[in-house]
């Protein structure tokens, strides 16, 4: 069996804060690579057929987090694909691994005000982010878990998707 140098690994996780671009520039990574793009939360709520705003105002953060652990290691051992897990999905020690084991984390660090801004304006329901404070004080003790990641991709209010997508490329074949 040979190994192609050039070929990406075959999971790619996009990590980052809510709102740093993982479901807007994981599909464009996957189209260029010719792979399934997988938004964790958009599974997981085809799953339980609700929001995960409701799934956790229902069942709480714990049971969140335990579903996206069980989908989390069902999309990882899945065919090459680019996966998007939550902002939050880092904060597990058994997630972690998971991508450590399955294939390369490319963090899409975005400033706190970018992603705040982002938040902002999306309008969405983020029961992890009610105000400015909490949300900053999540991204805070996130931010050394981030860090952990196999690549660094800087992202800024400017920077398009299709940028960080190409930049992604350029990351993974130097890889």
């Amino acid at each position: 069996m040979t190994s192609d140098r050039n070929a990406p690994p075959a999971v790619i996780f996009l990590v980052g804060f809510m709102a740093s671009g993982k479901t807007t520039v994981g599909p464009l990574l996957a189209e260029k690579l010719q792979r399934p793009f997988i938004d964790l939360d958009r599974v997981i709520e085809r799953n339980v057929g609700c929001s995960i705003a409701e799934l956790i105002a229902r069942s709480g953060e714990e049971h969140f987090r335990r579903l996206e652990t069980e989908t989390l290691r069902e999309a990882a051992s899945g065919p090459p694909a680019v996966i998007a897990p939550g902002g939050g999905a880092i904060t597990r020690v058994e997630n972690r691994a998971l991508m450590a084991a399955h294939g390369l984390t490319i963090w899409l660090d975005a400033p706190f005000e970018v992603c705040w801004q982002r938040i902002l304006q999306d309008g969405a329901t983020r029961p992890l982010a009610a105000d400015e404070s909490s949300a900053r004080q999540r991204y805070q003790q996130r931010l050394p878990l981030y860090q952990q990641a196999n690549l660094h991709l800087p992202v800024s209010e400017k920077t398009t998707p299709d940028t960080l997508a190409e930049t992604c490329l350029a990351l993974l074949s130097g890889y």
